[in-house]
Order: structure tokens, then sequence, then C-alpha cells
């Protein structure tokens, strides 16, 4: 393959990190879950497009090695049911692609998300009449105070913003 058809690769395959962020959200918005295949398709994105877009040896071993840190730290407060599964392995499986150098800002501003995300949803459930509008099941079930928050846009949204921020990005916009 010629360099020119790497730097498309690599380019093109740079939509799997914003397209599976985006697919956690919605997932986790309508069912609460993030399925581990998303997961599974940012690790293997990651593995395929660092190569492609030239990472060194030793940034490549600093994306595994945030994304090992948030995997641990995260496993942790999934242990102590402070975070849900799949939202703890949504965050390692993005800090794979962050890297360390935006991560406090992608933490960051998972944080003020799920802030916002926290507020939306307390407002929905004391202000908006269930019985008001034809709600479809999802938006009917985050009404219950069980009904947890879909932590998993606050996660995609912190991500999206860190992205356009990360080496591994600079390095396909620059190839």
């Amino acid at each position: 393959m010629a360099v020119e058809d790497l730097a498309l690769l690599a380019y093109t395959l740079l939509f799997v990190f914003p397209l599976a962020m985006i697919l956690a959200a919605m997932s986790d918005v309508v069912t609460m879950k993030i399925p581990n295949w998303i997961s599974l398709v940012l690790i293997a994105g990651f593995l395929v497009v660092a190569p492609l877009a030239g990472l060194s040896w030793q940034e490549f071993g600093n994306h595994l090695a945030a994304g090992g840190i948030l995997l641990a730290v995260c496993f942790a407060l999934f242990a102590a049911r402070i975070l849900g599964g799949g939202d703890a392995k949504l965050i390692a499986a993005a800090g794979l692609w962050v890297g360390f150098a935006p991560m406090t800002m992608y933490l960051f501003y998972t944080a003020v998300f799920g802030g916002a995300l926290a507020l939306t949803v307390l407002v929905y459930r004391n202000f908006v009449p269930a019985t008001s509008l034809p709600l479809p099941g999802w938006a009917l079930r985050l009404y219950g105070k069980d009904g947890g928050i879909p932590y998993g846009v606050a996660i995609a949204g912190g991500a999206l913003v860190a992205f356009p921020k990360t080496v591994l990005y600079s390095l396909v916009m620059a190839g």
C-alpha cells in the first residue's frame, strides 16, 4: 500500500472513535447499558489506527498505560458500586485513544457533563409531568428514583471534547 493510501485509511478509521462514543451514549440513554462490543471496537480500532498514524512505540505504550490505569481505577469504582461496569469499560477504552496528555481535560469535561446531565435528569424528574407527554419507555424510566443516570452520555461528551487535542488525532490530521 502506498503511503497516501495508509494515511487515507488512518483518516477513515479515525471516525471509529466518535461513532463508537455516540453509539455508547445513545445505547446508555435508551437501555441504561453500554454493550461490551462498543468497548471492544474502540480497543481494536485503536490498535489498528495507532500504527497507521505513526504513533511512536513510546507514545503507544503511554496510551496503553493510560487505558490500563483508567481501567484499574474504574474497576475499583465499579467494585464499590459507584460506577457501572459499562461506564468503567467505556472510560478505559476511550482513555486508550486519549492518552495521558489530554487525560485531565477528558476527565474534567466528563465530570462537568456528568454534573449537567444529573441536573437535567433531576429537573426532568421534578418539573416535567410524566403523564403530560406521550413518552417512550426509556424516557419514562428516567423518572424513577432508581432509574439511574445514563453516564455514558457524559463520558462520550468528555471524550469527544478531548479527542481533537490528542497526539493520535494530530498525527492523523497532519498525515
